[in-house]
């Protein structure tokens, strides 16, 4: 097995990522590094990969089909000239995105644990899903557009490549990109080069890499990661023998919060401490509030909110705690614009994927 920290280099990350696995590359920066700046430089942005990086060459096409008047087959040269650059500061985030709460609860074999960094805000440029689908004419009974890549995985059997929908309302909504761009960068391999699509506020799962198909259809995709992978399965369920449609399909994210610093495990002068973390939540909502307690949520501190980076982008925030001597958990919860909030426990939330994990943010630390 190659090992993580040259795999991390030769795709233009940091050396010390936090590796899952290799042979695909699945990785996230340490909790620090998702605090340094509002945007995520692009050497510490997470990695969730199902496949081979596949190479994209100079006659690189996506094709637009399905239930549309006028099929499409574009360069990202003609995207750009003929549908022009839009911006969207995003925030992308796994559906795994803190997984190892849940595998303190009981383990969950198979599945990465991943931690608070399995998410990362970049801004992105590229052209507007519904300007490409005005063009197109996307007809009346299109409910549905799937986004199709060029990553053959063989979790599926037959492997088959990565793929996933969105629902017609979101897809015409402009703020959903066939991006090009991150940071003001051309796009890097481990992250979609030469296009990928960017749906700010759904899983990342729906934001598909190295596009090559935006298909219309009536129905969801049925697509092996949309339809059997990437769904909440009740606590009781086999994960191994689940048939495709089974659970919910999940799609906008869950408000969710979590600890940036200090590091997990961290020691610590007993008093005042300042402590930084970052809250988001997907489709129309909007972070309003995160809490933060020393002694186990009977009593909480409100933190303070930095300003977001746009509508689809996290909440940072920082909050200044009494820190009593001796060990110390540390929690926190946020609330969203709709008042909900998240549970105190990751048993209530325990599923066999290890998914959504929104319980209370925690932090253990040693005070001096």
């Amino acid at each position: 097995m190659a090992d993580a920290a040259q795999v991390s280099r030769r795709l233009d990350k940091r050396p010390d990522m936090v590796v899952h696995e290799t042979d695909p590359y699945n990785a996230e920066p340490p909790r620090g590094a998702l605090a340094e700046a509002p945007l995520t430089a692009l050497d510490a942005f997470y990695v969730r990969n199902h496949g081979p990086v596949p190479e994209a060459g100079a006659e690189w096409r996506v094709r637009v089909d399905g239930l549309v008047e006028r099929p499409l087959e574009l360069s990202v040269d003609e995207l750009r000239e003929r549908f022009g650059a839009r911006r969207e500061i995003v925030t992308l985030q796994c559906a795994g995105n803190r997984r190892a709460g849940l595998q303190e609860v009981r383990q969950i074999p198979g599945e990465a644990p991943w931690g608070p960094g399995a998410t990362g805000t970049a801004e992105w440029t590229g052209a507007s899903l519904a300007d490409v689908l005005a063009a197109a004419g996307l007809e009346a009974e299109a409910g549905h557009v799937e986004f199709v890549g060029a990553d053959t995985s063989p979790e599926a059997d037959p492997p088959e490549p990565f793929g996933a929908s969105i629902p017609r309302r979101k897809a015409l909504f402009g703020e959903v990109l066939l991006a090009w761009e991150m940071n003001g960068h051309p796009l890097r391999p481990a992250h979609g080069a030469p296009l990928r699509a960017i749906v700010p506020g759904y899983i990342g799962a729906r934001s598909v890499k190295w596009l090559r198909r935006v298909h219309a259809r009536a129905t969801p995709s049925e697509n092996f990661f949309q339809a059997r992978t990437y769904r909440l399965l009740p606590a009781d369920a086999d994960a191994d023998a689940g048939l495709r449609g089974e659970g919910v399909a999940l799609g906008a994210v869950g408000v969710n919060a979590d600890f940036l610093t200090p590091a997990d495990g961290s020691r610590v002068r007993a008093g005042p401490l300042e402590v930084a973390g970052y809250a988001f939540c997907g489709d129309d909502r909007h972070i309003v509030r995160v809490d933060v307690s020393s002694d186990g949520g009977r009593r909480w501190c409100q933190a303070r909110l930095l300003d977001p980076a746009s509508r689809w982008a996290w909440r940072r925030w920082r909050a200044r705690v009494e820190v009593p001597v001796g060990e110390v958990e540390l929690v926190a919860r946020a609330w969203d614009s709709a008042a909900a909030t998240q549970p105190d426990d990751p048993a209530q939330l325990w599923n066999p994927k290890g998914y959504v994990n929104n319980s209370w943010a925690r932090l253990r630390l040693t005070a001096r």
